[in-house]
């Protein structure tokens, strides 16, 4: 095996990760190369094309920040991108950067063995392309893997059906159709009220409740910038303001531009509590939920009146009484924020007309799929056109079972974490040497600001691999005491806040047999940021070198 045949890294995914990781390891010279299960970059911004398909982080921060001539240059149209913006964006950026000439497409990689001869990843592929590389990267995001309930009788369906996830690239034609959506979590919730207006009929199949927040959608081009004059609303930043905005996003628990209230829930007066929820509210975006207090996770009082506050304001814009109590019951149907809401533009208002239905599947659960439509337990069959699965994902560790991920003992990541993902500080797990990942499990991801948290991950990973090239070291693994230590410090975390009472994909509930566990850093950026700097200042304790 020759030298030249070696990369120093293979990244896996050409979403927001791997392009970062890619950027990185250009400029200190490293050989390196990302594989791409699609046919272009964008990571999940290249399968997102259902109807509806927007990011829920809001301008500047869901961009790549490290690259000043890029966000400098460029000019998003939207505060909250859709998909058709994003990958404008992403085209620009290949452009700009090349990115694509060292990205392989249409390369699903199904293996990955380490050799404890070479040191070095023996990788393969679904193409027979097969690769060595020093280490592996896994960039494949925290939801790349779809879940569709195994529904009796889906086979014999004579109609078109769909996952949110693999939406046909040319589109589908819905127009005057009945359309049945089962899921109302993110994708759902956008998909409904993109396409209710234009359906004929639109059966929604829903078992919990997306207690959604309004985003306060902004439009501008680069002559015309819309914004408002009250201070207490969304304003679009300035491009010079942007370096510092960056910086900031590190610095708030989120990754976002604002942080939790500064004073404690139990010290600000009633009256003062709802002024900061209804200046939240006002504001948009995922603001009610993590910029209001920070207690709302962990003290029941302050979920209960966050809650009462959103279900008030909700339930305002619902018509129907028994809709109303489907959509924003009087009574949490779980802790307020112990579920991802989504952010929405009309969301409510659909289902004020008169071609939208809602179906409780706690109440009357689906039985079966026949052959015109799907069939429940009070409603028995109602015929449709298209069924569209907006039925999440198998999420974090879910996309990485997906790959034959085995040590130089032929022991695989899925025996390792099959009592529970172990990870040592959410980058990599003991047993598997020259691994990284980002953006995966035990992370920040699904809290807040994908970019940032990326960001940080990624710079972090080249600082590591740039000390093992200065020093001369072939090889790093985690140790299993310090991954043991920090695995319950993720769970720690997790069990002294509510979530843990709320069956969600943030445990992994979502997944039928799935080990329940916090798949979740619940620290906040800060302190995670602040944890990966102790381990670097104390020469990477943790982690073992040869």
């Amino acid at each position: 095996m020759e030298n030249d045949q070696v990369l120093d890294a293979l990244i896996i995914g050409a979403g927001f990760s791997g392009l970062n990781m890619l950027l990185n390891f250009r400029k200190l010279g490293f050989s390196s190369k990302i594989y791409e299960n699609g046919s272009y970059l964008g990571g999940t911004w290249f399968w997102n094309r259902y109807p509806g398909a927007r990011v829920d982080s809001d301008l500047p921060v869901y961009q790549l920040m490290q690259e000043k001539e890029i966000w400098n240059s460029f000019d998003f149209k939207e505060r909250f991108p859709g998909r058709e913006e994003l990958m404008r964006y992403f085209r620009y950026i290949d452009e700009k950067l090349e990115f694509s000439k060292d990205i392989t497409y249409n390369t699903f990689v199904t293996s990955a063995d380490f050799d404890d001869a070479t040191n070095l990843w023996n990788i393969g592929t679904d193409t027979g392309l097969s690769t060595y590389a020093k280490h592996l990267i896994l960039c494949i995001g925290f939801q790349s893997k779809s879940y569709t309930p195994p529904f009796n009788g889906l086979e014999k369906f004579k109609g078109e059906w769909y996952h949110s996830s693999s939406w046909p690239e040319d589109g589908v034609n819905l127009t005057g159709k009945r359309v049945a959506i089962v899921g109302t979590g993110a994708s759902g919730v956008q998909i409904i009220q993109e396409i209710g207006p234009e359906v004929a009929q639109l059966t929604v199949y829903q078992r919990t409740p997306n207690l959604a927040l309004p985003m306060r959608q902004h439009f501008f081009n680069k002559e015309s910038k819309e914004t408002s004059e009250n201070p207490k609303e969304w304003q679009c930043p300035n491009k010079a303001d942007y370096e510092s905005i960056f910086s900031r996003s590190k610095c708030t628990f989120s990754g976002f531009m604002q942080n939790f209230w500064p004073e404690k829930f139990e010290n600000v007066n009633p009256t003062e509590r709802q002024k900061i929820y209804e200046d939240m509210w006002m504001y948009g975006g995922f603001a009610f939920w993590l910029c209001s207090f920070g207690e709302v996770f962990f003290s029941q009082e302050a979920n209960n009146e966050a809650y009462a506050f959103w279900a008030n304001k909700t339930r305002e814009r619902l018509h129907h009484p028994i809709k109303r109590e489907l959509l924003a019951p009087l009574k949490p149907p779980h802790a307020w924020g112990t579920k991802r809401p989504c952010l929405e533009t009309s969301y409510y208002e659909v289902f004020n007309q008169n071609n939208v239905d809602l179906i409780d599947v706690n109440s009357s659960p689906i039985i079966e799929v026949t052959e015109y439509g799907i069939k429940t337990k009070k409603e028995g069959v109602i015929p449709v056109d298209i069924i569209i699965f907006a039925t999440g994902f198998d999420s974090f560790a879910g996309g990485f079972f997906d790959i034959n991920i085995r040590n130089a003992k032929g022991i695989s990541i899925q025996e390792k974490w099959k009592t529970g993902t172990k990870t040592y500080l959410s980058l990599c797990t003991s047993d598997l040497p020259n691994l990284f990942w980002v953006y995966g499990p035990h992370s920040t991801a699904a809290f807040g600001n994908g970019p940032t948290s990326i960001e940080i991950q990624c710079n972090w990973i080249t600082d590591l691999l740039l000390k093992m090239h200065k020093d001369g070291q072939n090889r790093v693994a985690a140790n299993e005491e310090p991954e043991a230590v920090w695995t319950k410090h993720v769970n720690d975390l997790w069990q002294n806040s509510l979530f843990p009472a709320t069956n969600s994909w943030y445990q992994g509930a979502n997944i039928p047999g799935k080990i329940r566990g916090p798949l979740h850093y619940m620290g906040g950026i800060p302190l995670y940021y602040e944890k990966l700097n102790i381990c670097r200042d104390n020469n990477y304790e943790g982690f073992s070198f040869v």
